[in-house]
């Protein structure tokens, strides 16, 4: 399967390649597995006209293997290794994005066809690893502090992704991976009001390591819980896109101005725009008919690059007032 900007091998100004990693096998490291179910987002209730546009109907799914035991320990390895480049930010205390700059066995793992076929029919629509490589194998750990969530209640800056095990969630107090059964109107609403998702409309999924929930990552409200008591907690989230570019990008990429390195943020950001672009701009050298007006014409052409206009504006605007999440009240809601 064809990726939607292939991954460059220039690396970015300050990253290194690991020199002594075991080299991704995924006759070793995988172990697919695909998901009992599904769950849809009118399951969540989400009405038909919200559905209309997007690239699938399909809302998160019940856990299912990625990772083999012998994969799992590696990734397990990478992560405690990456966990030197952590940082932080108002939603999440520690976290590692760009490791894909650092660790080509997690690059591979992230880009495997394999995967990504699994991923398409899980969805149910052709998808393709996310053009920023900064949505690849992103890695949250542990907050410094008990009782503080992993990362709080909010919906993703990317459409599409999975949520995966690397420690082993099944064995600690707390620190689940938890989705909300409702909407983002519904969460909206709730935080209005200074309360989060009530206790009887969260769903839970303490998954053991190399296990993950599939998510449309963009419209179902979620979060890592938090911990009980001290424990090693860390997860994996991968990205993709729909390779259909004429549905809605689902992004929200002004928030990564302060998360992400400038020595990627803005090139990376700069091509997925453009591959979104050159996408809709091929469907119309292909397809736009004669007799269209030139109010018609001028409409086309504007839709076509609207990704690239709003990744002009974004950029020229900078950072915004603050990175959005549910809980903008009490840090240690639950």
């Amino acid at each position: 399967m064809a990726h939607a900007v292939p991954f460059r091998e220039e690396l970015p100004p300050g990253y290194e390649w690991f020199e002594d990693e075991v080299e991704f096998d995924p006759r070793l490291h995988l172990q697919l597995e695909p998901p009992a179910e599904v769950i849809t987002l009118a399951d969540l209730g989400y009405s038909a006209e919200d559905v209309a546009d997007l690239p699938t109907p399909v809302a998160t799914s019940a856990p299912f293997r990625i990772l083999s035991e012998e994969g799992a320990g590696v990734m397990l390895d990478v992560a405690r290794r990456l966990r030197t480049e952590a940082r932080s930010c108002e939603r999440i205390q520690n976290m590692t994005r760009g490791g894909v700059f650092q660790s080509r066995w997690l690059r591979d793992l992230c880009l495997d066809e394999s995967l990504t076929e699994l991923m398409s029919e899980i969805y149910g629509t052709a998808v393709a690893p996310h053009p920023m490589p900064s949505h690849l194998g992103h890695l949250n750990y542990e907050p410094d502090e008990i009782d503080v969530a992993v990362d709080k209640w909010h919906h993703d800056t990317l459409p599409l992704d999975f949520v995966m095990a690397v420690s082993d969630l099944a064995a600690t107090s707390g620190g689940e991976f938890e989705y909300f059964h409702g909407t983002k109107q519904e969460a909206t609403d709730l935080a209005a009001s200074g309360r989060v998702p009530p206790r009887d409309r969260v769903v839970s999924a303490a998954c053991p390591p190399g296990v993950a929930v599939a998510l449309h990552g963009n419209m179902v409200v979620h979060r890592g819980a938090p911990l009980h008591e001290p424990a090693e907690r860390i997860t994996m989230v991968n990205g993709y896109v729909a390779l259909d570019t004429s549905v809605p990008d689902q992004s929200r990429t002004a928030d990564l101005i302060e998360i992400d390195d400038p020595a990627f943020l803005y090139t990376d950001w700069a091509r997925h725009a453009a591959w979104r672009a050159a996408g809709r701009l091929q469907t119309l050298v292909e397809q736009l008919p004669y007799g269209v007006d030139g109010t018609e014409a001028a409409g086309h052409l504007r839709l076509a690059i609207a990704d690239v206009e709003s990744a002009i504006a974004d950029i020229e605007a900078g950072a915004p007032s603050r990175i959005h999440h549910y809980e903008h009240g009490d840090p240690r809601a639950s």
